[in-house]
């Protein structure tokens, strides 16, 4: 049975209710039919790599905080880059030239979301920029939603678990 790990800070009431959303999609009952897609999630500060190894696609959840992604997911990748395959050019950067395969867990799908009160790019990019040097695969659209939530944003975040886990199963 293939193995989705979500890893997400979720300290607002906007950011559970789109964990929620997520959560529920990776469990709709076509996507679990046949073999199935076994979920684990973990808050931010608690995922280890040894989560990483064992999961076959990735759900990421943050939030964006002064044009970056929430300290906690920082802190995740922070212990966890190097164990999981991730390298770092000469200067101390995240490696994402030529010369980087993303270690063992090259090639697996993630899927992103984010909130924010006000901009979102930042966020997004700091996260992109490491996933790209471990080499995973962006699976299916980032979901970013700023201010409040929406009935569009709760679907979005439903279909975003839902692809993710559907993609394990193919």
């Amino acid at each position: 049975m293939a193995r989705l790990l979500i890893v997400h800070h979720s300290p607002t009431r906007s950011m559970q209710a789109l964990l929620d959303q997520v959560l529920a999609g990776a469990h709709d009952e076509d996507v679990q039919a046949g073999d199935g897609v076994e979920v684990v999630v973990r808050p931010a500060l608690e995922a280890t790599a040894e989560d990483v190894l064992a999961a076959d696609g990735y759900l990421l959840g943050t939030t964006a905080n002064f044009g970056y992604m929430s300290g906690a997911l920082k802190h995740f990748f922070d212990s966890t880059f190097l164990a999981i395959g991730g390298s770092l050019d000469p200067s101390g950067g995240v490696s994402t030239g030529s010369t980087n395969d993303g270690g063992s867990t090259a090639g697996r799908p993630y899927g992103l979301w984010l909130h924010g009160r006000y901009d979102l790019t930042g966020a997004q990019r700091s996260v992109e920029s490491i996933v790209g040097a471990l080499g995973w695969r962006q699976g299916y659209d980032v979901l970013g939603v700023l201010g409040e939530l929406d009935d569009a944003a709760n679907e979005a975040a439903y279909t975003l678990g839902a692809t993710i886990a559907a993609l394990l199963t193919a």
